[in-house]
């Protein structure tokens, strides 16, 4: 499980983030939703130490990692696996030697080893016969897919996704947010996602926090957002018309 208590945080005399608490279970799809510039982006980076807090605490499983030093701080981030907005693939590295990258860089397993567990991991995003392909050469859905085999080489407790459906079909999207879904059911993974995207939080949401004005506005599931009557959320949930008919409908139904 990951904590975040009572958190707050200021860029200079700017302060993005007031007293944000909440709590990430393992084996859920934890959603952090808002619109942009409300502080989303700034507490996941918060929770990952890419930004450091100015009060509260980062908990991962009972260890403060916001209390932490550098060295410290190693243990954690091992056990995190991270897909980026993007996917941030290495262009000059072929799809293998992307997902072999992180085993590269914290493990000694050798060369075989490394392969091994490179291809298992594609196999299990269905990516199988492209290892020698080059980013460039795959589509966007594929990319996504080598971005997830890469964050999960690391047999992760923890996963972070940035916008995963950012720039895909929606077929494709579904696709991504399956896949998310099975593997942290699987791997009972402590999966904490950011989106704008609306079919996300509908299908795949166990676990969705609202964050407003850098405070967190309003916490639930997906069959709690559909009846919430909080102002702030219906008008971003259900911004469009195709929405809120679909609101209307769930309600009624």
């Amino acid at each position: 499980m990951v904590e975040v208590k009572n958190v707050n945080k200021s860029f200079g005399d700017t302060q993005v983030l007031f007293d944000v608490s909440a709590k990430f279970e393992p084996g859920r799809m934890n959603l952090i939703i808002g619109a942009s510039g409300q502080g989303k982006s700034v507490l996941a980076k918060c929770i990952v130490g890419l930004h450091e807090v100015d009060q509260g605490q980062i908990i991962y499983d009972g260890r403060d990692f916001s209390a932490m030093n550098r060295t410290e701080r190693t243990v954690i981030r091992k056990e995190i696996g991270m897909l980026f907005q993007g996917s941030a693939l290495f262009d000059s590295l072929t799809v293998i030697e992307n997902v072999m990258f992180p085993l590269r860089m914290f493990t000694e397993m050798t060369e075989a080893e490394m392969r091994e567990r490179a291809s298992f991991c594609l196999n299990r995003v269905n990516i199988v016969g492209k290892d020698g392909l080059l980013p460039a050469e795959c589509s966007g859905g594929m990319q996504k897919r080598i971005g997830i085999a890469r964050a999960i080489a690391m047999n992760p407790k923890y996963l972070f996704c940035d916008e995963p459906n950012s720039g895909l079909d929606p077929k494709t999207s579904i696709v991504i947010d399956n896949l998310i879904r099975e593997l942290t059911y699987e791997y009972k993974m402590t999966t904490i996602v950011i989106t704008h995207d609306m079919n996300s939080v509908m299908e795949v949401g166990d676990h969705i926090i609202f964050i407003n004005q850098g405070r967190k506005w309003w916490e639930g599931t997906n069959k709690e957002i559909i009846k919430t009557d909080n102002e702030e959320v219906v008008s971003f949930v259900y911004a469009s018309s195709f929405m809120k008919t679909l609101r209307e409908k769930l309600i009624n139904s």
